[in-house]
């Protein structure tokens, strides 16, 4: 695996930090949670740019923004109570594989 894919991984894994990190600051309103989720996004952002030197535009936010997708939802079931109806659990099953593909089909 490439250092790009390294990066896309992380980013989206920081995107799953701040989504989570931004509930806690239920709106802005919380000092500590809200300088996490700023921080976290920064470290998504730079992330996912520096996956981007290499990896095609396209591809790069499909992958990041799934990474975070199916994460949150996941993080969302797992820590928050959120619904885990098998309609949820397939459309994270398809995303990632929609991610799997994408990686599959990418020729560094």
């Amino acid at each position: 695996m490439s250092v790009a894919w390294i990066f896309l991984l992380l980013a989206g894994f920081f995107e799953i930090c701040f989504t989570i990190a931004l509930k806690f600051s239920q709106g802005f309103s919380k000092l500590i949670p809200s300088i996490i989720t700023v921080i976290f996004i920064v470290l998504s952002f730079f992330s996912v740019s520096q996956a981007m030197k290499t990896i095609p535009v396209g591809t790069a936010y499909a992958v990041w923004a799934g990474i975070g997708a199916a994460g949150t939802v996941t993080c969302g079931i797992i820590f928050f109570g959120d619904s885990y109806h098998i309609v949820r659990l397939i459309s994270i099953f398809l995303i990632i594989i929609g991610i799997i593909g994408l990686k599959l089909a990418h020729v560094d």
